[in-house]
């Protein structure tokens, strides 16, 4: 039983898993931060607020705190531009340089002068209107 889940633990979507999970928390610190220590002073240095976490409105009694709102807004807009653009761009670009070019499949049919339907290459005759077709290719 302890092997089974030795080996469930130890397979590679799992291991991979865990890193890409912890190196996504210790990246959420940094972007948290990044956002909190210096993003959201210079916003409010231009808009003349010094924190966005202090404001709110009030609606009977009621604290609406939209300033939290507006710094996770704005740490999950870096986030996802920091993915796209250093992640997703280069992975994309990658997997494009390394895409083994298309294969481009010759076509095995053509238009029968006469009726314009789809006839085989070697044809010698149109199946649909009978015409006396030249072959295209060399018929063995």
């Amino acid at each position: 039983m302890l092997s089974g889940f030795k080996q469930f633990l130890l397979r590679g979507n799992v291991v991979d898993l865990a890193v890409a999970v912890v190196v996504g928390v210790a990246f959420t610190a940094i972007i948290t931060a990044f956002v909190k220590d210096l993003l959201t002073p210079l916003i409010a240095a231009i808009g003349g607020k010094p924190d966005f976490s202090g404001l709110y409105f009030t609606i009977n009694n009621s604290k609406f705190l939209f300033g939290d709102f507006i710094n996770a807004l704005v740490s999950f807009l870096i986030v996802a531009a920091v993915i796209y653009f250093l992640v997703v761009v280069p992975m994309n670009a990658l997997n494009k340089r390394l895409a083994p070019p298309p294969v481009t499949k010759a076509p095995s049919t053509r238009q029968c002068p006469e009726c314009l339907s789809e006839i085989p290459l070697g044809a010698r005759r149109c199946a649909y209107c009978t015409a006396v077709v030249e072959p295209s290719v060399s018929v063995n």
